[in-house]
């Protein structure tokens, strides 16, 4: 079983954009749309392989079902470290089913920072986790994840190291940063929203 699995089935929201050429290979970017049950939509980051897409690229509005995993890496922004979250695409399809959408996220990691438990502006008991997960080439990714309720709870009492089996979806939320000469900058955050979460 992989420790990784991101399916995804959303609507293209955005251009191809250049991402960045490694061993003769070049990767892209762009947003897909995924809408929840409430109506809200997730825009997600996917990263693809022109290999994957030579004869035929994504194009806006196309619907899309999306299998990979999720990936993490660091970007220097304003002189800070930023961390980017996307969906590296294995594999990728048009849908025949427009509209029927999807977001499933499993992970198998180890915690690797301290639980935070909050409470949202809205009261709900939340809790911000740091999940580590290895892959090939002894590289890991750390994906914020984010537990709600009885889980939240149950999340503040772990310890750095517990291994732990996640199932969820990526999320995307926009936030309000004031910054340090008191002005106030929009930003997204992107992290994984945990429906079951299990002690390995």
């Amino acid at each position: 079983m992989e420790s990784n699995i991101a399916e995804l089935c959303g609507i293209v929201m955005s251009e191809l954009e250049f991402s960045h050429k490694t061993y003769g290979e070049v990767f892209y970017t762009f947003v897909l749309g995924v809408q929840r049950r409430s109506g809200y939509v997730d825009e997600i980051n996917v990263m693809i392989s022109e290999r994957l897409i030579y004869d035929n690229p994504p194009r806006r509005n196309q619907f899309l079902e999306i299998k990979g995993q999720i990936r993490t890496y660091n970007e220097m922004a304003g002189g800070k470290n930023k961390l980017n979250v996307v969906v590296f695409a294995r594999e990728i399809y048009l849908c025949e089913d427009f509209g029927y959408y999807e977001n499933y996220i499993y992970l198998e990691g180890f915690l690797c920072k301290t639980p935070i438990r909050r409470t949202s502006p809205l009261g709900r008991d939340i809790c911000d986790m740091m999940v580590a997960v290895n892959r090939m080439y002894n590289k890991s990714d750390y994906i914020p994840c984010i537990a709600w309720g009885r889980n939240a709870g149950y999340g503040e009492k772990l310890t750095v190291g517990t291994r732990l089996l996640l199932e969820g979806r990526l999320q995307s939320r926009e936030y309000k940063k004031k910054l340090e000469d008191g002005t106030v900058e929009n930003r997204k955050a992107f992290e994984v929203s945990i429906l079951k979460m299990e002690e390995i």
